[in-house]
């Protein structure tokens, strides 16, 4: 078979073959990098969800929170609360929580069961009976919703006297 002879409007004309593939050849390569370095951090695990801890001590009591920092729609999540107060609690435990970032949850509910629970116009306040000795934890069990995509801002805080006595100030980012 006869080469082809480039005609006027063949946009290739009077270019050098070795440089016609180049560009493309490039191209392959980002690409190939890209996609190497997506699957070396989902291999160490960069790319999953991440439980993260929070603390805060402030007038005798000492707050840890494990939550969801980074998490994908549908997975079950760990968010549990620990309060340490030494010596004991002076009666029940009332723990505020932003009301809106259980939006992002479908819930099977906390453990152990809340004796009341009542919400403002921000946060949601559950009151716990006075727990023994001077550790209490706190539990939700949950997963977030298939429909959440982005994230929610929060505060958890021990109240006493209708007041916050420690607070920790936390963030859960969703990621696709």
């Amino acid at each position: 078979m006869a080469p082809v002879e480039p005609t006027e409007l063949d946009t290739l004309s009077g270019v050098p073959e070795e440089e016609r593939g180049r560009s493309g050849t490039w191209a392959r390569r980002v690409f190939i990098a890209v996609l190497t370095l997506l699957v070396l951090a989902g291999s160490v695990g960069l790319l999953g969800g991440h439980t993260a801890t929070a603390t805060a001590s402030a007038d005798g009591y000492r707050l840890t929170l494990h939550y969801p920092g980074i998490e994908r729609a549908g997975i079950d999540t760990l968010w549990e609360l620990k309060v340490v107060h030494p010596g004991g609690f002076p009666g029940p435990v009332t723990v505020a929580v932003t009301g809106s970032y259980f939006d992002l949850f479908e819930t099977q509910g906390f453990y152990p069961t809340p004796s009341s629970t009542t919400r403002d116009g921000t946060n949601v306040y559950m009151t716990f009976t006075k727990p023994p000795g001077d550790t209490f934890v706190v539990m939700f069990d949950a997963y977030i919703q298939p429909y959440s995509v982005f994230g929610k801002k929060a505060t958890v805080s021990v109240m006493r006297d209708g007041m916050a006595v420690a607070s920790i100030h936390y963030h859960t980012w969703l990621v696709p």
